[in-house]
C-alpha cells in the first residue's frame, strides 16, 4: 500500500514536492484554491499527478499520512487547522526534500540579504569546485531537483515561512543575516513571534555545525538571548574584531575560521556597500568551512553577478546611471541600497506600503536624494514622509513616465535608483514584473536618445 501524501499550493514548491514524492513511490493528491499555471499543469499531467484547482476537496486532502503546504499558505489557514486537528504533520517542501538527499546543507536567511547572500556563497562553492546546487526560495525547488540529481553540498535560501515547516531540518551551516520586522501580518503582529521564527533555524543544530550571525544586528542578539544556539558560532562585524568570523573595518575584510585567516580589499569585491560587506563575510566563512581554498574565495568576490532586481546596474544615458532595486520591498532593503552609493540620487519609490516607518531613511535622503519619483495608486504616506526632506517630488503611476521624468531631471554623474521600499501589488504581479518593465523602460529611452 503506498503511503498518502497531500499537497497544498501547486507553484514551484508544491510542483516539485510532487515530482520528488511520485519518484519516491508515494500516493500523491496536489490541491491549489487558485488556478495552476498551464506550464505546471502540463508537469503534473505529465507525471500522472491528480491534481484539483480552484479549490479544496477537505475529504481527499485530509485522507493522508502527510501534507506538505506551499510555504504562502498561512497556518490558520482552514485547511491547514483541519489537517493539524487531525493530527496530519504539516510540513514544508525543503523539510520533505531533506529526508532524501545525502548532500550537506548551507541554509542561508534573514530577512534583507539573504538571496544575494545564498547565491555568493553558492557561487564560492562553484568556483571551489565543489559539486554543489542552489535551491529553496531561488531558482527551482529542491525536491524538483533532487528528483533529477543530488549534490554534495546544497545552498538553500531559506524564509521565516518555509522555517515554519521544519522539524528535523539540519544543515551543516547555518547563516542568519539580520532580523528587521517584516510579515508581521504572518506573526500576530508580534514581533518577538517573528525572531523565534528565524531562530528555529539552529534548533536541530549541535556543536558539530556552524552557525554565521550577524554581530551587530540588535534582533538577532535578541533571538540569541532567547534560544541559545548549541552550533559554533561565527560572527560577522563592521564594529568590533572577531576571533572567529568577519570583520570590516572600512576598508579590508579580515576573515577568521578554521584556523585560516584571510585579508581582501573592498576594492577586490564586486558587491558595493557595507551591507554587502557583511554579506561577503558571510558567504567567505561559510566557503572556508565547505573547504573552499583562498584563491577560488578571492576570484569568486571578484567576479560574482548578483540576483536579478537587486542592487542591479540596467545601463547608462548621458552618463546617469540606471539602477534596479525592485527586490527592494522594506524599508531597511531600500536603506541598504541607499547606503550603498555616493553619487546624488534620484530615487523612485512607492507601492503597497507595509507599515514602513519611512523615518529610518531621513538621513540616507538628506543630501543624498535630488528627487524623490513616488510610483503607485496611493502615494499620500511617501510624499507625506519627505516633503521639506527632499526638494523634488512627483508622482504617477506609469514606469515609463518615472524613467523619463527621472532622466530629464538628473545630471551626468546622478544615478537613477529604483528602490520602492514597498510591495508591488497594486500596479504589477510581483517585484519581478516591475523590475523588468523599469529595465524596459530604461531601454527604450536609451534607444531614443541614441
Amino acid at each position: 500500500m503506498k503511503r498518502k501524501i497531500s499537497i497544498l499550493g501547486a507553484g514551484e514548491s508544491g510542483i516539485g514536492a510532487a515530482l520528488l514524492a511520485v519518484k519516491l513511490g508515494y500516493a500523491v493528491w496536489v490541491s491549489e484554491a487558485g488556478s495552476i499555471n498551464p506550464a505546471r499543469k502540463a508537469k503534473l499531467e505529465s507525471a500522472a499527478i491528480p491534481f484539483e484547482e480552484g479549490g479544496h476537496d477537505m475529504g481527499r486532502i485530509l485522507d493522508a499520512e502527510e501534507l506538505i503546504k506551499s510555504p504562502g499558505i498561512p497556518p490558520k489557514a482552514e485547511v491547514v487547522k483541519a489537517a493539524m486537528d487531525k493530527g496530519i504533520p504539516v510540513i514544508d517542501e525543503l523539510e520533505f526534500a531533506y529526508r532524501f538527499s545525502k548532500g550537506k546543507v548551507i541554509a542561508v536567511t534573514g530577512t534583507n540579504g539573504k538571496t544575494t547572500t545564498a547565491m555568493l556563497t553558492y557561487h564560492l562553492l562553484k568556483k571551489g569546485g565543489l559539486d554543489v546546487g542552489l535551491a529553496g526560495n531561488v531558482g527551482r525547488s529542491w525536491a524538483a531537483q533532487l528528483a533529477d540529481k543530488d549534490h554534495d553540498w546544497w545552498v538553500l535560501e531559506t524564509s521565516s515561512f518555509q522555517i515554519d515547516g521544519f522539524i528535523n531540518f539540519k544543515p551543516s551551516i547555518a547563516m542568519l543575516t539580520n532580523i528587521t520586522p517584516d510579515h508581521l501580518d504572518r506573526y500576530d503582529y508580534q514581533l518577538d513571534n517573528y525572531i523565534s521564527s528565524k531562530m528555529s533555524l539552529f534548533k536541530k543544530m549541535d556543536a558539530n555545525q556552524a552557525v554565521i550571525l550577524n554581530a551587530d544586528d540588535i534582533l538577532s542578539k535578541k533571538g540569541l538571548q532567547a534560544k541559545p544556539v548549541a552550533a559554533a558560532k561565527y560572527l560577522v562585524s563592521l564594529h568590533t574584531k572577531q576571533i572567529h568570523g568577519g570583520y570590516f573595518d572600512g576598508q579590508n575584510l579580515a576573515i577568521n575560521a578554521h584556523d585560516k585567516n584571510m585579508g581582501i580589499s573592498k576594492d577586490e569585491i564586486i558587491l558595493k556597500g557595507k551591507h554587502n560587506m557583511l554579506n561577503s563575510m558571510m558567504a567567505g566563512i561559510g566557503a572556508i568551512l565547505a573547504g573552499v581554498g583562498e584563491k577560488a574565495i578571492r576570484e569568486g568576490l571578484q567576479d560574482f553577478k548578483n540576483a536579478a532586481h537587486r542592487m542591479e546596474p540596467v545601463t547608462s544615458i548621458n552618463g546617469v546611471v540606471f539602477i534596479n532595486d525592485s527586490k527592494g520591498t522594506n524599508v531597511d532593503a531600500t536603506a541598504f541600497a541607499l547606503d550603498s552609493f555616493q553619487q546624488a540620487v534620484i530615487w523612485i519609490a512607492g507601492g503597497v506600503d507595509k507599515g514602513n516607518d519611512y523615518s529610518a531613511l531621513d538621513a540616507l535622503v538628506k543630501d543624498k536624494v535630488k528627487m524623490l519619483i513616488c510610483l503607485g495608486l496611493d502615494n499620500e504616506k511617501l510624499k507625506k514622509a519627505f516633503q521639506g526632506k527632499i526638494d523634488q517630488i512627483k508622482e504617477t503611476k506609469d514606469i515609463v513616465q518615472a524613467v523619463t521624468w527621472a532622466q530629464e531631471f538628473a545630471q551626468e554623474g546622478d544615478l537613477v535608483l529604483l528602490s520602492p521600499a514597498c510591495a508591488s501589488f497594486d500596479l504589477f504581479r510581483n517585484y519581478e514584473e516591475r523590475g523588468e518593465q523599469f529595465k524596459e523602460a530604461v531601454y527604450q529611452l536609451k534607444l531614443q536618445k541614441a
